[in-house]
């Protein structure tokens, strides 16, 4: 009798103990998230299932910063184009010249990551001004794969479409200057806001572009964007892409 109340008093002893010293792999610890629970957060925001979201958790910060320059980012992106370049070899184009590919600008064709570098990698909020001046300086590099993929559309015979919500008016000219110097040239046409769609959400925006290429008569074969609001919408293309991108979220 006394052996199993020792046991019994054991067994609950190492039960209060396990769950004392345990740690959810959910519940930051410290102020930092461990490891596992910043993965799940970036796959549930590249999934869509967490929107609206504004800021990266404070706790992920270094997570987001060894994913985006530790070589993750870069292998992911290359991936999404090779699988781009398969379903390409599939497409047959008609020869009027009618064949549209849309690509997104900022963190789709150039890369805004040193600028969010000094932004915490997104865990500080969107600053307007600061973009403008960064915007400006028409210094964002190119994404490397995605400029391979950019020549390889124009060398099939497809008419390219830059789609930026950049603000015509005010960046007009830095973005054509920086697109030309990272070797963006031969597209069809950057298109930007304009007074008339200024107030717009971005997939209300990019949906009326669409809608008014296909109103033109292009078929839209491919769309490939950053933000889940380059891509919804109607008239969206034949399939969409998306390139990851951690940082920040856009409406």
């Amino acid at each position: 009798m006394e052996m199993c109340k020792r046991e019994t008093l054991l067994l609950i002893f190492l039960t209060v103990s396990s769950v004392a010293t345990s740690t959810s792999p959910w519940l930051p610890i410290d102020g930092n998230a461990p490891a596992s629970y910043c993965l799940s957060w970036r796959l549930a925001i590249e999934t869509n299932n967490v929107r609206a979201w504004r800021v990266v958790p404070l706790q992920c910060m270094r997570y987001v910063e060894v994913y985006m320059l530790g070589g993750q980012y870069d292998r992911d992106v290359q991936l999404i184009v090779e699988q781009i370049k398969v379903y390409l070899n599939e497409i047959i184009l008609p020869g009027d010249g009618m064949n549209a590919w849309i690509l997104d600008v900022d963190d789709t064709c150039l890369s805004n990551v040193f600028y969010y570098r000094l932004k915490r990698y997104g865990c500080d909020p969107y600053d307007p001004t600061g973009f403008r001046t960064w915007a400006m300086k028409g210094g964002s590099p190119a994404i490397q794969p995605v400029l391979e993929l950019f020549n390889k559309l124009i060398e099939t015979g497809f008419k390219v479409f830059l789609v930026t919500g950049r603000n015509e008016e005010t960046f007009r000219d830095a973005t054509l200057e920086n697109l030309h110097n990272q070797g963006f040239t031969g597209y069809e046409r950057l298109i930007m806001r304009t007074i008339e769609n200024k107030r717009q959400s971005a997939t209300t925006y990019k949906t009326t572009i669409r809608k008014q290429m296909m109103e033109q008569g292009y078929r839209i074969w491919g769309n490939v964007g950053d933000q889940w609001s380059d891509l919804q919408g109607e008239y969206s293309g034949n399939r969409t892409f998306k390139i990851p991108n951690p940082m920040y979220f856009v409406p």
